[in-house]
């Protein structure tokens, strides 16, 4: 016999659910009110998340690092300032006390004329400038795809608890069903059975669904340092931006020259030969000029008592002083102890280092942007098939439960039909969300990533 159930529901079953779908069309309303965009919070983000914020503190450190080598180049002027007093008493023939007060300013200057050392030391604080701006720009990309991959992770957390939510509604459904026509003899106990054991996981589904949601959200919240974010959701029908190039040499050809942890291996390279350029520079000579001028007074007085005669002289004097003098000095190193030659030998070895670092770097960033291509690609054809799934389970669920109704399916064949729906819904949305990480991670392995991708993320979000 069909296992057929035409069910009409009272006014008020009809009010409750009118009642339900009015809260929440009211709360989808309230949440889409507040709902924040990508970019918005990764703005919030550059102003609040201390790793970000330690690596801009490092960039700004050396510029002025930079600066202050700079002034080797420079002259240097420095004021000494002296005073001083002196009391002296000379017995003899004739007996005599003297106090001396001498005061004085000497302004001294100098400036390096040539130092070959002083100028490999400029030219290395300006590549290790570069070197921290390649590590901010590491940085920076390092916070798109943490905030990016947060964003997503509440939407897929979102749209995996909506699916639950309808699945549950959905077995509920085929539970009553099921025990309508058990009660009317039309349907066996295995059947309810079924169909309960099948919404009791469906619950459990739910809570865990409802659970991940509440700790994505917390991890969000925490990474732009705000309260109950609410993340827009993609607009459809969702359209994925296409892999371009869509060749992976090119990608590699790019981050060989972009990336910038080649870069910063590369600026190391470039910083290991100018030290050893410096240490050469330990042989040659240095040439400085130097000035001082300085004005000062030196005041005597005192008393001179005659050997046997009475009484005793007094006498002072005021003497003023300037002094004015200009040095070239020429220093030439003759020898050292092998000092230098020794030192040259160290940055030699230091500089092959160098060399095989950036090598590596390079391999490695190589194989991560092949890996992240192809990860890309396919991920874009799960979505495809997915997509095809969806289409497919969809209909197999219509048939199935055209199937129930005429009486050649079962209660099961229908949840099983609706759990295959359910898991490739959730399974689509996340893999798009998958995909669209992949594209950013991509361009992060290439060293690409910018600010503008974040821009042009946000607009496949709803507006």
């Amino acid at each position: 016999m069909p296992l057929r159930s035409h069910h009409r529901p009272n006014r008020r079953t009809a009010r409750a659910l009118l009642l339900t779908l009015g809260l929440v069309l009211g709360l989808g309303a309230a949440a889409g009110a507040r709902a924040q965009s990508l970019q918005t919070l990764f703005d919030a983000a550059r102003g609040y998340d201390a790793t970000f914020l330690s690596a801009r503190a490092s960039l700004d450190a050396a510029q002025y690092r930079l600066d202050q080598t700079y002034a080797l180049r420079r002259p240097s002027v420095g004021l000494a300032v002296s005073g001083s007093r002196s009391i002296s008493q000379t017995p003899g023939a004739s007996t005599q006390s003297t106090t001396s007060d001498v005061y004085g300013a000497t302004v001294n200057g100098s400036q390096t004329l040539f130092n070959r050392a002083n100028d490999k030391t400029i030219a290395q604080g300006e590549k290790s400038l570069e070197v921290a701006r390649a590590d901010f720009e590491s940085a920076e990309q390092d916070l798109i795809v943490r905030v990016s991959q947060a964003y997503f992770d509440v939407l897929a957390a979102q749209d995996a608890l909506a699916t639950a939510q309808s699945s549950l509604k959905a077995i509920a459904e085929l539970v009553a069903s099921a025990k309508r026509n058990f009660e009317v003899g039309t349907a066996t106990i295995t059947d309810t059975r079924e169909a309960q054991a099948r919404y009791d996981l469906a619950r459990a589904t739910q809570i865990q669904a409802d659970n991940d949601l509440i700790t994505k959200r917390i991890a969000l919240d925490q990474l732009v340092g705000r309260t109950d974010v609410a993340p827009k959701q993609l607009a459809t029908p969702v359209v994925l931006p296409t892999i371009a190039p869509a060749n992976v040499d090119d990608w590699v050809a790019r981050a060989d020259s972009e990336h910038p942890l080649v870069r910063k291996a590369r600026l190391g390279l470039e910083i290991a030969r100018l030290e050893t350029e410096k240490a050469n520079a330990g042989n040659l000579p240095t040439v400085a000029l130097t000035a001082s001028y300085g004005r000062g007074e030196a005041n005597n007085s005192g008393t001179f008592v005659p050997f046997g005669a009475p009484g005793s002289v007094s006498f002072s004097s005021s003497t003023p002083t300037t002094n004015a003098g200009v040095a070239l000095t020429l220093n030439l190193p003759l020898f050292a102890g092998y000092a230098i030659q020794n030192r040259v030998k160290e940055t030699l070895a230091l500089e092959d280092k160098s060399r095989n670092d950036l090598d590596a770097a390079r391999r490695g960033v190589a194989q991560a942007t092949r890996t992240a291509f192809y990860g890309l690609r396919s991920g874009a054809a799960q979505v495809t098939a997915f997509e095809a799934a969806e289409s497919s389970s969809k209909l197999a669920l219509e048939a199935t439960e055209l199937g129930f109704k005429v009486g050649v399916r079962v209660n099961i064949d229908v949840l099983n039909a609706q759990a295959q729906l359910y898991t490739t819904q959730t399974q689509l949305a996340k893999a798009r969300y998958d995909v669209l990480m992949a594209g950013l991670k991509l361009r992060q392995a290439s060293g690409v990533l910018t600010g503008a991708d974040v821009t042009a993320l946000n607009s496949l979000l709803q507006p």
